[in-house]
């Protein structure tokens, strides 16, 4: 069994060492099974040293010159040679035990996708409220948090991977898509929650609660439409870090 690890990257210099120092220490899981694996980290045409620090590490670098979270994450699945595939973002901070939670439910050959709960670094009420919110919905419907996702290499491939449409929420989109398969092929989509994934909450420090209302607003207005457009997706693109 061979695990390849995705982590798309776009002007990521700030905390991209951390986060993939905490996704080495967690893929000692991996080699506790016995099992290979990799860490692919994908330029997403950053102007910073996102690419130099990713090799520093030990990461292979493959470079991805449209910024789309999607584009991205397809291009280090394109390079992966894992027979499973991990995609992990460059601010989470995955641990051994959830790494250890995820092999264990692949080696049980029951599963064929799932992601993790999560955890922020923000302490206060309004984003412990959101977080919560989230993991419930996360568990309830079993969509995966686009910071963790895990599935077969082949599942990954045979449904056409992330969808190019969207410019955000397309895990949910790749989450619907899998469980789909998941059920016609008798198998499960999980979520796993004993360790959640250390993530980052950055964007409620980084953008004002205008920005945020502006872009709820809009998907109250727009819907779905304002998640195909990258320009009304600013709080994932316009480079803030």
């Amino acid at each position: 069994m061979k695990i390849s690890v995705i982590v798309p990257a776009f002007n990521e210099e700030r905390g991209l060492a951390g986060s993939l120092q905490s996704i080495r220490r967690a893929m000692a899981a991996f080699d506790e099974a016995g099992w290979a694996s990799e860490l692919i980290v994908c330029d997403n045409n950053s102007t910073d040293r996102t690419a130099s620090i990713a090799r520093q590490h030990g990461a292979e670098v493959v470079f991805e010159p449209v910024n789309q979270i999607s584009r991205a994450r397809n291009a280090g699945a394109a390079r992966a040679t894992g027979e499973w595939l991990v995609f992990v973002d460059a601010d989470s901070h995955p641990s051994r035990e959830l790494f250890a939670d995820m092999a264990h439910v692949i080696g049980e050959g029951r599963c064929l996708a799932g992601g993790s709960t999560v955890r922020v670094d923000a302490t206060d009420i309004a984003s412990k409220l959101v977080i919560g919110g989230w993991n419930a919905i996360s568990r309830m419907t079993r969509w995966a948090a686009g910071s963790f996702i895990f599935c077969e290499a082949s599942a990954f491939r045979e449904i056409g991977g992330f969808s190019l449409e969207f410019y955000a929420a397309e895990e949910i989109d790749l989450s619907r898509r899998l469980k789909r398969l998941a059920g016609r092929r008798g198998l499960r989509f999980v979520i796993l929650h004993r360790h959640p994934l250390q993530t980052s909450g950055r964007k409620k420090h980084l953008y004002s609660r205008r920005e945020h209302l502006s872009f709820m607003l809009k998907m109250i207005v727009r819907g779905a439409r304002t998640l195909r457009s990258q320009e009304a997706c600013y709080l994932w693109y316009d480079g803030r870090r």
